[in-house]
């Protein structure tokens, strides 16, 4: 099989996901990344649509991209007018690029109840879109919006508008699944099917909505599809796109396909994590390849088999897409967890070592209060390096205050005090925040900000309570969990304490801390 082209659409169908907004910046950011990994095809945005897609249009084809090429994406004309009059068409050739995707109606039931129109015109809005575009000197692909119910309700008229569109000039005809809602089998077989019909090459558009995108998108390309479109980390309208990380490593890990060089494989977690970074969307920790727990074991028994030999519970080398193995510490874990993980971090422990022991029963005594280090593995390597000496603080506490402020009908609002010493200098800050928790923050930052620049490469990402002791009502012992982010990692720390103000302390200085231990800054 020839190798297969990728085409991402995290700038433009990613960016129809819930909660996501990007800045002509970000846009930037993330296309030269696609470009350093190898994508084939980046589409940018639609330039009829908005100034910012326009703008992102004509700053990016001033940048030299060296593996990839900007597409912008567009309708076909309006019913009973011309192409060359079509202020989106007119957009397109503004925006400078030599690569477009057009989406047309290709479903009876769109044509006659959406567009309003014949399904002869539809034909021809189809045909003049693209040879208008063509004539232009723009290399042309054709979306074909609901391919698959069309195909399912009338099968003669969607491959009229596949043939149509191919001989107008597309160089690719890409089926869609818009609604997200076709089984695999049946795409295996509609494929398949239509392959025979279709000179140019064949692409797949598949939205999750029956959760089946990455399976529907791999056996379209088993079944001869040759290009496949989706969003990074699966970004998208709805239950969004096809993730195209999982898919690409399908591709060069499962299938045998090439698409993406070997050396850029391994880029596919930071790739994955930079996208989470800039859309501000936490990463999901059970992503396939590259999720934090992806590779990760609990059990004594997965982790002594996998000690003993990884393809026991590993279906894949973690480091091929650049993850890595993680043992969960817990009561489960045993000192085999501790051993493993200990070894990971450089730190020399064997099990008869009386410092093993040590931990172990600290592990225990700690979870028996409610700490969980399944769920903060940064904050059980600082305790390691505690433990065993390996650890120098960034900073002391000499105290902090918050004040929660309640007038009449007005706001509330949160400002903290706190006062540190770093590095033998006496630091004495104030901040607000939108609650309590985050005014610390704010204040622990400002604070820290001159003598670590670095901080500002991290954020928090999630932040949960739990309450330990029901029973105990207002008084019960309460678990934070904070989740941090920066360009390149994900990193879990816990606070425990009876004082919900003390625990996310204690979990908020565990974040902080493991970020410049991670990044190597000297105490």
């Amino acid at each position: 099989m020839t190798k297969i082209k990728l085409y991402d659409t995290t700038l433009r169908d990613g960016a129809q996901s819930e909660g996501i907004s990007y800045s002509v910046l970000d846009k930037i950011r993330i296309t030269q990344e696609l470009d350093r990994l190898g994508i084939h095809y980046i589409e940018g945005g639609w330039p009829g649509s908005n100034p910012k897609d326009m703008e992102f249009f004509l700053k990016i084809t001033r940048r030299k991209l060296k593996n990839s090429v900007i597409v912008a994406f567009g309708s076909t004309r309006k019913p009973h007018t011309m192409a060359s009059s079509d202020n989106n068409l007119r957009a397109i050739l503004k925006s400078q690029v030599r690569f477009a995707t057009i989406f047309g109606k290709t479903w009876d039931l769109h044509i006659r109840e959406v567009l309003k129109t014949s399904l002869e015109e539809n034909l021809n809005m189809i045909r003049d879109t693209i040879s208008f575009l063509v004539s232009k000197g723009l290399v042309v692909f054709y979306d074909a919006e609901h391919f698959f119910d069309a195909y399912r309700t009338n099968r003669d008229y969607s491959l009229m508008c596949l043939q149509t569109a191919q001989e107008a000039g597309a160089k690719v005809v890409v089926l869609c699944d818009t609604n997200g809602g076709t089984i695999t089998s049946e795409i295996a077989k509609i494929v398949k099917e239509v392959k025979p019909h279709i000179r140019v090459s064949l692409g797949i558009h598949c939205h999750n909505d029956a959760g089946l995108a990455v399976a529907n998108s791999l056996i379209a390309i088993e079944s001869g599809c040759d290009m496949v479109q989706g969003t990074i980390n699966g970004y998208g309208e709805r239950c969004g796109n096809a993730d195209l990380i999982p898919i690409i490593a399908n591709i060069k890990l499962k299938l045998g396909i090439d698409c993406i060089d070997d050396s850029r494989l391994k880029e596919l977690t930071r790739v994955s994590h930079f996208v989470s970074e800039i859309s501000n969307m936490k990463q999901r920790n059970d992503q396939p390849y590259v999720g934090v727990s992806a590779f990760a074991h609990k059990g004594g028994v997965h982790i002594n088999a996998v000690m003993k030999n990884p393809t026991t519970y590993e279906h894949i080398e973690p480091s091929l897409v650049g993850n890595r193995r993680r043992i969960l510490i817990s009561e489960l874990a045993g000192k085999s967890g501790i051993l493993v993980r200990a070894k990971g971090l450089e730190l020399d422990l064997t099990k008869t070592d009386t410092k093993t022991k040590r931990i172990l029963k600290l592990i225990q005594n700690l979870e028996h209060q409610g700490y969980h280090f399944e769920a903060a593995e940064a904050s059980f390597e600082l305790l390691m390096k505690k433990a065993l000496k390996k650890y120098r603080r960034f900073f002391e506490l000499e105290g902090f205050r918050v004040v929660v402020d309640k007038q009449s009908d007005k706001k509330i609002t949160s400002e903290a005090i706190i006062k540190i010493k770093v590095k033998g200098v006496k630091e004495h800050t104030a901040a607000e925040g939108d609650g309590p928790v985050n005014a610390l923050d704010n204040a622990l930052r400002k604070a820290l900000k001159d003598f670590y620049p670095t901080l500002s490469k991290m954020h928090l990402s999630d932040f949960k309570v739990r309450v330990l002791d029901e029973k105990a009502g207002t008084a019960a012992r309460v678990r934070v969990l904070i989740q941090s982010q920066d360009e390149t990692d994900t990193w879990s720390t816990i606070g425990v304490s009876e004082n919900i103000i003390e625990a996310s302390w204690q979990a908020l200085v565990d974040s902080i801390e493991y970020k410049l231990l991670k990044d190597k800054i000297n105490a």
